[in-house]
């Protein structure tokens, strides 16, 4: 469909809210118009949907919400395309926006859910939950007395961020103290830190968690301070990518580019030949071609493959982990105006340098180490992840698809077998030339 096309049809979808016979006379008319342009096929099926539309605000039992219904149907033609096409409502936008800025009014704290209660994971430093004395494995059961038992972590989280300098209470469980208590923390501008590192050795490791508006300048700082940090006799540098889920396009390119001189960096192509572009490197190598390896995992997607793909084609990197997790297109976020929100739309897949395709294939690594499951998780179904095991997936352009690895990835670094070979690996202390199945075995026995 063409870009003219689809504007068009989703003015027309967005407009059915009308009342009445509007609704047929705006489908039927339009299919009649559609006609002579070829589209028939395509518009004489909004006549169904029309009709459809009308006989639910009709004769339903109870009164629809008219936005609620077209929202649904947008929502619904989206995801029948594939899994990451989808409608993005007012507030779900804003949200997206707010998380690729990577900045927003809050609190500062990593939460997850457990039982049903908020737990906290850490308070992020500097904030105002580490002021306020907030600390790991605190358990959060009411926000200003309002139990959140029942609440999704969303809908949690979605209560404790709000206006800069605006108060709320938490009402905090912790191990060791009788009874529940009350803290006061008052919001502030909470900034997400993509990058984070600290030294090995002489080794400089570097966590890229997502990749957001400042992804690649952070990355530009954390190097910097490593190479200081660590000065002569530095070894290389390890980029952890692991349940890396992905985030801006550019990103992931300006942070491909950071590493390489020269040479293409990803190559992206649409419906159309005209729609093919190339990204390139430009020449400045911001660790002085030091030693680098990537580690990736199941949960390295999107963006962090790029990444990942495009220093394995130049061979700037040796990659190790496990299987990465397949996602090989792309997604553009076409606001709709009128405070419609917007649709993300996959409207391209993209390729390594070389031309692979790594749609429901993944980046395999170069040394593949396993990640040892800890006792109470091996009786456990831990299921592999993917994009090939997704529901209407785009296919992929290899002979083979591959259902990805695991993600899982130990809080204790003793235990953390990958990122101990990769240490291992760059201070070349390695017994023998790794091999895939041993891997593993070898790093745990070392």
């Amino acid at each position: 469909m063409r870009k003219s096309d689809y504007a068009f049809w989703m003015f027309l979808v967005l407009s059915l809210a009308a009342a009445g016979t509007t609704v047929m006379n705006l489908t039927r008319n339009h299919a009649a118009i559609a006609a002579s342009n070829g589209n028939s096929d395509i518009y004489r099926q909004l006549d169904l949907f029309g009709d459809v539309l009308e006989r639910v605000r009709s004769q339903y039992v109870e009164k629809p919400d008219d936005k609620k219904l077209i929202e649904s149907a947008v929502n619904g033609m989206l995801t029948a395309l594939d899994p990451h096409s989808a409608y993005l409502d007012a507030k779900s936008f804003r949200d997206m926006q707010v998380q690729t800025k990577g900045e927003f009014g809050g609190l500062g704290i990593e939460v997850t859910m457990e039982k049903g209660v908020v737990k906290v994971v850490a308070p992020i430093d500097g904030t105002p939950a580490q002021r306020a004395g907030i600390q790991s494995g605190d358990l959060i059961t009411h926000l200003d007395n309002q139990e959140i038992i029942g609440l999704n972590l969303e809908e949690a989280v979605e209560k404790m961020r709000g206006p800069v300098n605006s108060p709320i209470v938490l009402t905090i469980v912790r191990k060791g103290v009788e009874e529940p208590f009350d803290v006061k923390v008052v919001r502030d501008i909470i900034r997400i830190k993509p990058v984070k590192s600290r030294v090995e050795g002489k080794i400089g490791y570097i966590k890229i968690s997502a990749f957001h508006q400042r992804t690649n300048q952070t990355l530009k700082e954390e190097v910097a301070k490593l190479k200081k940090q660590i000065g002569p006799g530095l070894k290389g540098f390890i980029i952890d990518l692991r349940n890396n889920p992905g985030g801006l396009l550019d990103q992931a390119i300006a942070v491909s580019d950071s590493f390489l001189e020269r040479g293409a960096v990803v190559l992206t192509r649409g419906r159309n030949a005209e729609e093919t572009e190339r990204a390139n490197a430009k020449p400045g190598d911001i660790t002085d071609r030091a030693k680098l390896v990537v580690l990736v995992n199941g949960g390295s997607a999107s963006a962090s493959e790029i990444v990942a793909g495009a220093l394995q084609d130049h061979k700037r990197a040796t990659i190790i982990g496990t299987r990465t997790f397949g996602k090989g297109s792309v997604q553009t976020i076409i606001p709709l105006g009128n405070n419609n929100g917007a649709i993300r739309l996959t409207t391209a897949r993209y390729y390594t340098p070389s031309g692979r395709s790594i749609q429901a294939l993944g980046i395999k690594p170069d040394i593949v180490v396993e990640q040892p499951l800890p006792e109470e998780m091996k009786n456990k179904k831990i299921r592999t992840r993917g994009e090939a095991s997704l529901r209407g997936h785009l296919k992929g352009e290899a002979e083979k698809e591959e259902a990805g690895s695991s993600s899982y990835v130990p809080r204790d670094r003793s235990k953390d077998a990958q990122l101990n070979y990769a240490i291992k690996f760059l201070n070349g202390t390695l017994t023998a030339k790794a091999n895939p199945k041993k891997a593993a075995a070898e790093t745990k026995a070392n």
